[in-house]
């Protein structure tokens, strides 16, 4: 099924993108690349994918839509590799059941389960993965649960939840006070629904300007908050159950796993090197700092690219 999402119009609500055949085609964003809505198993994907060869799933973060990788994703594109770009459960054009009490329907989980729902519609048997932020989340769960079907996985300014909780003190909650602000029942809602520009800050001239307006439209979208702030309040819930189950069974990740993390970002200085709390999840891993600020996709694409492909094209 393919539908031209409502985020791509513009101010006047005339089009400024065609679509012919399923292919979005903008000239600018994602070009040539087939964008759809897949009903998958209780929920509904929203993806772009494009491009031929070995599989790469591209997941974004807080408070992106897919659209975050426009920079990067036709750049591997052009290497060789088939690029996956969903929108995320509860995020951009995706959805799944509604919220419960538990937050399981926001569970990493559950995304997981959707993206391996995807692939499987995709035709993909085997693939990379790469995530940021939230969706290293995801990234993460899908290769500690499913790890038959990921070749490499690349996490990008990440920890296992678990690890920031452990170490939840005054810089932590002064910086990421927004984890336990989201966690709230309604009152995030109330309070970024009233003026959800201002709440969230976007540059279109950072972002890119299709990637700005995708991004805003579904901002201002309350089911998309309420989504969104889902996600967190399963962040300190269940998916925080599910890592310590991990780490209580002795369960760690045995494919290759590349770290990745932003230099202007906070993480390296609340945590020291993120590559040593790493080994303690993973049998194999490798990263380094990026001169970037946290939305790393859009703001060093080129680095950011040439990371990933050099991660993903080794034996």
């Amino acid at each position: 099924m393919f539908r031209t999402a409502p985020w791509l119009l513009n101010e006047d609500s005339s089009l400024w993108v065609e679509v012919s055949n399923g292919v979005l085609n903008d000239g600018l964003m994602f070009a040539g690349f087939v964008v759809e809505d897949l009903a998958l198993d209780g929920a509904v994907v929203h993806v772009r994918h494009g491009g031929e060869g070995p599989a790469v799933l591209l997941l974004h973060g807080h408070p992106r839509t897919g659209a975050t990788w426009h920079r990067v994703a036709p750049a591997l594109a052009e290497m060789g590799y088939k690029v996956v770009v969903p929108d995320l459960r509860g995020y951009g054009a995706s959805r799944g059941p509604g919220p419960d009490p538990g937050h399981v329907p926001a569970s990493k989980r559950a995304m997981a389960g959707d993206l391996v729902n995807l692939m499987k519609a995709l035709g993909i048997e085997k693939f990379f993965v790469a995530g940021h932020d939230r969706g290293s989340y995801a990234a993460f769960r899908l290769a500690m649960d499913h790890p038959e079907l990921v070749y490499r996985t690349a996490l990008l300014d990440c920890l296992p939840i678990v690890e920031h909780l452990e170490r939840v003190n005054v810089d932590f909650a002064t910086r990421w006070w927004h984890w336990f602000f989201f966690a709230q029942p309604d009152i995030p809602e109330r309070v970024i629904n009233a003026d959800p520009d201002s709440w969230y800050h976007g540059d279109p001239h950072r972002m890119g300007r299709e990637n700005f307006q995708e991004w805003r439209a579904a901002t201002r979208d309350p089911s998309v908050v309420r989504g969104m702030l889902e996600d967190y309040r399963a962040g300190l819930t269940v998916d925080r159950t599910h890592e310590e189950e991990d780490r209580a069974a002795g369960r760690r990740l045995n494919i290759p796993l590349l770290v990745l993390w932003s230099l202007r970002d906070d993480l390296e200085q609340l945590y020291g090197d993120p590559l040593v709390i790493w080994r303690e999840w993973a049998t194999n891993v490798q990263g380094r700092g990026i001169d970037s600020g946290h939305h790393m996709a859009e703001e060093a694409p080129e680095v950011l690219t040439e990371a990933l492909a050099d991660f993903f094209k080794r034996p």
